[in-house]
């Protein structure tokens, strides 16, 4: 298979064909990321949105969202065409990839999807064309992993038959107030008239405007730099946690002290799971060894943050143990299951490996989630949800405050409990609020 004879057309020309329906757009990746994107562009212009899931692409043609983060009405009016045919990309002449970058259980990245894509895009591509690449990798992954890829596959040589640029994803599933069209977009690219090409572009649908990146590798740095940072204070917040837990103090009652400085920043000790900041650090780290260097703090905030779930695990069979109760008999609900509140996504959830570290210790465990698809945590985890919350729990774990959740409040928690229950606030949503029962926040 070979890409259509576009020929090569000056970027400037072809930022107006999109903009005025000659040419076409296609999004590779129709994730929470993808998908998200695609409809913002087919509102300005042609858009094929290709993805390799049929069951999610058949969603999608009805015009709902299988992630569960866009409203109907995101679809309407939308130039867009969704298939699994990679024939179809054909058309376009702009390819924006937007496929995960997971790690392995070796925390090694991952770069089978994106050496995918690319090998799908390759089979497409023709002269003239622009392949932009939104997905986190570490910093040289572009020109070294990718650029090869679409060299090898399509018979065309980089620079000179197509070009590349590298604009990073910043959507936060759930987050309804910092969104993709008020959310400043990096962009970059591998010459001058492709960064050009590249901000013109994502300056159509993003609001909030673009900044330029001085070259792809420093987009790529710049992303991975946003989700480490994030990562190591969250570590500082949990590490600080454990000390506090000792001394018999809370920790958001310390950060609302502390916060009175003026040039404090109020992190939150909790879970760190999700597709990125959960994950970015490794690729970071991964080519930082590759280089010879091996990184000491990073490496140091990922190993407090990975290792948090069994902590909170081992902090509830002790205070169940503590109430004279038989740990094998012991029943506990955990409320929630999702990597953060109000979103479906159950990738590289910490919640799980919480719940796998209670059952090592032979505990029932109910797992409630009104987000979470059972199909896909039975396939990804091996997990059941319970329908319905039960009842007789020794002790019960807020692990994701979804909103479902908000009207609950302690007489509710004790009628679904036995006797002297514990309960486990790792979203200290409660703070203050438990009278009677023993309460116990991260």
């Amino acid at each position: 298979m070979s890409g259509a004879n576009h020929g090569s057309v000056g970027l400037n020309t072809l930022m107006d064909d999109l903009l005025t329906g000659k040419e076409t757009l296609a999004v590779v990746g129709l994730g929470y990321v993808g998908l998200p994107i695609a409809l913002a562009f087919a509102g300005k212009m042609n858009v094929i949105g290709y993805d390799i899931n049929q069951k999610k692409v058949d969603i999608m043609q009805s015009g709902k969202d299988p992630n569960n983060e866009l409203e109907d009405d995101a679809f309407v009016g939308k130039s867009i065409r969704f298939t699994t045919t990679i024939e179809d990309l054909s058309e376009a002449r702009v390819f924006v990839v937007a496929v995960p970058t997971p790690v392995t259980r070796f925390n090694v990245p991952n770069l089978g999807p994106l050496e995918s894509a690319s090998g799908d895009v390759a089979k497409v591509l023709s002269k003239g064309d622009v392949v932009i690449y939104e997905s986190t990798v570490y910093p040289g992954c572009t020109e070294e992993d990718c650029v090869p890829i679409l060299d090898a596959a399509s018979g065309l040589q980089f620079p000179n038959d197509y070009k590349v640029a590298y604009s990073p994803e910043r959507i936060n599933p759930g987050d309804k107030v910092h969104t993709l069209t008020n959310t400043i977009k990096i962009v970059s690219g591998c010459d001058e008239e492709t960064l050009d090409f590249v901000a013109s572009l994502y300056e159509s649908i993003i609001e909030a405007g673009v900044f330029r990146a001085s070259s792809i590798k420093v987009a790529e740095a710049a992303k991975i730099v946003e989700n480490t940072q994030r990562d190591l204070n969250i570590a500082l917040m949990n590490e600080l946690s454990m000390i506090f837990d000792r001394l018999d103090i809370n920790t958001l009652d310390v950060i609302e002290a502390a916060g009175t400085k003026w040039n404090f920043q109020k992190f939150t000790p909790g879970l760190v799971g999700g597709h990125c900041i959960g994950v970015d650090p490794y690729y970071l780290t991964h080519k930082s060894i590759e280089l010879g260097y091996r990184p000491e703090i990073i490496l140091s905030g990922r190993k407090v943050n990975d290792n948090l779930s069994k902590y909170v695990a081992k902090k509830t069979i002790q205070k169940i143990a503590s109430k004279g109760k038989n740990i094998n008999e012991a029943k506990v609900l955990v409320l929630g299951v999702t990597f953060k509140e109000n979103v479906s996504d159950i990738r590289n959830s910490k919640v799980v490996d919480m719940i796998k570290d209670l059952r090592s210790y032979s505990l029932q465990v109910d797992i409630h989630d009104p987000h979470a698809n059972q199909s896909e945590l039975e396939e990804e985890y091996q997990l059941t949800l319970t329908p319905e919350i039960g009842s007789h729990y020794d002790g019960i774990i807020l692990a994701v405050m979804h909103k479902e959740y908000l009207h609950f409040d302690e007489a509710y928690f004790k009628s679904i409990s036995s006797s002297d229950p514990v309960f486990m606030d790792i979203k200290s949503a409660y703070l203050g609020q438990m009278k009677d029962m023993d309460y116990w926040a991260l």
